[in-house]
């Protein structure tokens, strides 16, 4: 599948740099059904995990995987670029709550995280999104998100 966001493109949009960013790029971006609405926006976003991550020296020395609360924030990563279409101001999302996170299969070195995220509520300073992780095919990670938004400085009002 042909990338819809380049790794650049990305790092125009979220705030975040590595290490912390957890998005190498963007597979697909569908809007909401309802006009004028976000809810229903979505994206398919990927990260490649490999064995050089910092966090795999200490999660775990002989059985390496990705820290649980990583993937929930890449998680929140994928739900902010389903959120974001080009041209609306740019916002700082904070994750404010996570709900029925499930953790089915580790994560470890080599894997190709496919998160796939998808609004489901938008109250104007506050969304929620409902995200998964698949690697290979087989789901790895479920969480609902809640995430404060607030505009970034310079860039008005949402």
């Amino acid at each position: 599948m042909e990338k819809v966001l380049t790794n650049k493109e990305v790092q125009e949009i979220l705030p975040h740099r590595y290490p912390f960013l957890l998005v190498d790029c963007v597979l697909e971006l569908k809007d909401s059904e309802q006009p004028d609405s976000k809810v229903g926006r979505s994206a398919v976003v990927i990260k490649n995990v490999t064995a050089n991550e910092p966090f795999f020296q200490g999660h775990f020395p002989g059985f390496p995987i990705m820290p649980g609360v990583l993937l929930v924030e890449a998680m929140a990563q994928a739900a902010a670029l389903a959120y974001y279409r080009d041209g609306e101001p740019k916002l700082n999302f904070m994750i404010a709550g996570v709900e029925k996170a499930k953790f089915r299969r580790p994560v470890t070195p080599g894997d190709q995280l496919e998160m796939h995220a998808r609004i489901l509520k938008d109250r104007k300073n506050m969304i929620q999104a409902e995200c998964f992780v698949r690697v290979a095919g087989k789901v790895t990670t479920e969480a609902t998100i809640l995430a404060a938004i607030s505009a970034r400085e310079g860039e008005g009002s949402f």
